[in-house]
């Protein structure tokens, strides 16, 4: 035996690479309508740091866009209270502009007030009444109170 210590042949770790995000993926974290988006984001990878600087401190665009729109798909149904599925089966577009959901929660069509009520019931009550207020049933303000026995009470 030497007493020269030995050369360490151990594979030496390689340095991180930055982990990259396809537009489309980027856009659905950030909750973003793809098409909507600038060109050079559509265009180029996002990095992870990147996608936090956005997150961080967005730029005026995306400000913009999720403030105004269009908005996705998801983020419609969001703020309309109902399913992604609601949305389908009434027809509605893939994206829409916060006007136009405004418009929607301001009309309250008759799609939109049974499908919230599906999703959340409680909140597809009509303008007016008070909030969680549910309309009785017929069958239960049909009884008569006489039907009731003092005694089976």
């Amino acid at each position: 035996m030497t007493d020269t210590p030995r050369e360490d042949r151990r594979q030496q770790p390689k340095p991180k690479k930055e982990q990259l995000l396809s537009p489309a993926t980027a856009a659905k974290k950030l909750g973003l309508y793809l098409p909507a988006t600038p060109e050079e984001f559509q265009a180029t990878p996002i990095t992870r740091t990147q996608l936090q600087a956005l997150t961080d401190s967005p730029p005026a665009w995306l400000t913009t866009l999720r403030k105004e729109g269009p908005h996705p798909r998801d983020e419609v149904s969001r703020r309309l209270g109902v399913s992604n599925s609601a949305l389908a089966r009434a027809g509605v577009s893939d994206h829409m502009t916060t006007t136009e959901i405004r418009a929607l929660l301001d009309d309250r069509p008759d799609w939109l007030v049974a499908e919230r009520e599906k999703h959340a019931p409680g909140t597809g009550i009509i303008p007016g009444t008070a909030i969680g207020e549910r309309p009785a049933r017929a069958e239960v303000a049909a009884l008569d109170d006489d039907e009731f026995d003092d005694e089976t009470v």
